[in-house]
């Protein structure tokens, strides 16, 4: 299978499939296809492991897309602003994801549901307990908003992380959470009351910027409704100048 990553900050992948190899894909991310490319959605893994992938934050149905007479070419996209990552999975490796990253995988490798061991994790880590486990032999994409930073920690190796700045890992890696220090960094500091620690050895995947912050940071730019009148704070202003 080849593929390409194209895009800046809206990133597709198209991949090129001969005919004897599928993939699948989150439902409603194809962008494009070449005209003899076949999809057809299935529930992989049936009823109960369609029912995980619906409470990790996918949909219960995946569709698969499969060239007929000939190479193919399909292309995904994700559902707002951000970049494509290629994890390659080998050796019945396991990588551990936020719950809304998967895009398209391979055949080979299979997507189902995990949970955060640790409570105070799953409280305020920032990924919640409900996880996305990748496992098999093959490349699963994954998609997050902002850019991608990837590291590969040592053994032992402590990375120290903004909560839900962290896409994805290897389960290999130790993710737990730990208070910030100091009152007053605590409260003013802007960072939160807790950071996401991650230890070594593995790999790492990590996002510029996660969608909450996006959606906060457009808040004041979203148009809004107040006694039966929908406007925007521009509008209100505009309005406020001309009265």
């Amino acid at each position: 299978m080849d593929y390409k990553i194209s895009g800046d900050n809206l990133q597709l992948v198209t991949i090129q499939l001969p005919p004897d190899e599928m993939v699948y894909a989150e439902a409603g991310s194809m962008v494009y296809m070449s005209a003899n490319m076949n999809m057809e959605a299935k529930m992989r893994g049936g009823i109960l492991k369609s029912l995980g992938r619906k409470i990790s934050g996918e949909t219960m149905f995946l569709t698969e897309f499969r060239s007929q007479g000939g190479e193919g070419m399909v292309s995904f996209g994700g559902n707002c602003p951000g970049t494509i990552q290629v994890v390659e999975l080998s050796g019945g490796q396991e990588f551990l994801a936020q719950r809304d990253a998967f895009l398209v995988a391979e055949d080979s490798v299979e997507v189902q549901i995990a949970f955060q061991r640790r409570l105070g994790a799953g409280f305020f880590g920032g990924e919640g307990f409900i996880l996305q486990k990748y496992s098999g032999n093959g490349k699963v994409f994954v998609h997050a908003c902002g850019d991608f930073v990837e590291f590969n920690l040592e053994e032992g190796q402590v990375l120290k992380v903004d909560t839900g700045s962290v896409v994805g890992w290897d389960a290999t890696v130790n993710y737990d959470i730990e208070r910030v220090k100091g009152i007053k960094t605590m409260f003013f500091g802007g960072e939160g009351i807790f950071l996401t620690t991650l230890r070594g050895p593995g790999r790492v995947l990590l996002q510029s910027l996660d969608l909450g912050r996006l959606a906060h940071a457009l808040q004041p730019f979203m148009p809004y409704q107040r006694s039966g009148q929908s406007g925007s704070g521009m509008g209100e202003l505009i309005g406020g100048l001309t009265r």
